[in-house]
């Protein structure tokens, strides 16, 4: 890994309003490379908005893929990496909620999000692959809201290379302060145990479908300190430089990188099949 520069941003997305939540990116995208960024995190779901209802029908035609186009047009215009998180449809498949990563050179992938919520399973289906990313000589993952309950999928991305996890979140209800604290509880150990940076937002202000979101975003270093902390009600933007010397301190100390000293053949358990 190299110093690098990234933004998370709160941004408020109302649900079905694909444009004008697309422009509002742009926006922000701006800002944040102002600003030095050169990775800009937004909440999930922000390019559609968060529904439950109507989820298959919120595109007609092709408009899905031209909305994925649209976030990798404006990733290749200002040379950086938008991660941007939308209801993915295809013709064969879907909804996912799902998350596109596209950098100067294009679309890199699209992340689906495999562990759903209680409230999201039987609308969405699941993803089924935890991939990493990789930007000129810094490699990431990308994890969703609940999933970040999940200990096990921020370690195998950290197995996989890992140095940064980002979280977009769509969370509603509770305050700023409150959901804040609350994900200070998991955050800080996913970035301790498995030596990695952990960048996290959250979508902001009350939308159509009846969700408050707090403007809530958080970036954590490798050994589980906060660098950057935003509770806030509504929009706003968090950016801070991620160190390689911090990174490279953790991982070289046998008693501060845990990954190194694991034992799979133990852990056969987590991997046992569901009793019917």
């Amino acid at each position: 890994m190299r110093d690098i520069t990234i933004a998370c941003v709160c941004m408020h997305s109302e649900p079905g309003a694909v444009e004008s939540n697309l422009e509002r990116m742009e926006y922000f995208a701006n800002q944040a490379l102002s600003r030095g960024a050169e990775i800009v995190c937004f909440p999930e779901l922000s390019v559609t908005g968060y529904m439950l209802r109507g989820a298959k029908s919120i595109y007609h035609g092709r408009q899905c893929h031209e909305a994925i186009g649209r976030v990798v047009e404006i990733a290749k215009a200002k040379e950086i990496v938008l991660l941007a998180g939308l209801i993915e449809v295809a013709k064969s498949r879907g909804p996912y909620i799902a998350q596109v990563v596209a950098g100067p050179k294009g679309l890199m992938g699209i992340y689906r999000k495999t562990h759903l919520s209680p409230m999201e399973q039987g609308i969405f289906l699941p993803g089924e692959e935890l991939p990493v990313f990789e930007h000129d000589g810094v490699v990431f993952g990308v994890q969703l809201c609940w999933e970040a309950h999940f200990p096990e999928i921020s370690t195998i991305m950290a197995l996989k290379g890992a140095e940064i996890i980002f979280m977009p979140h769509a969370s509603p209800r509770t305050g700023p302060q409150e959901k804040l604290d609350s994900w200070l509880r998991h955050m800080t150990s996913r970035a301790f145990d498995n030596g990695v940076y952990i960048a996290a937002c959250n979508q902001a202000e009350k939308t159509s479908e009846g969700y408050t979101f707090p403007g809530v975003a958080v970036i954590i270093d490798p050994a589980g300190w906060i660098i950057a902390q935003r509770a806030e009600e509504g929009e706003g933007i968090t950016v801070a430089t991620l160190r390689s010397d911090q990174l490279k301190e953790i991982r070289q100390n046998r008693m501060k990188y845990f990954l190194p000293h694991r034992r799979p053949e133990l852990y056969r358990l987590l991997t046992k099949e569901k009793e019917s």
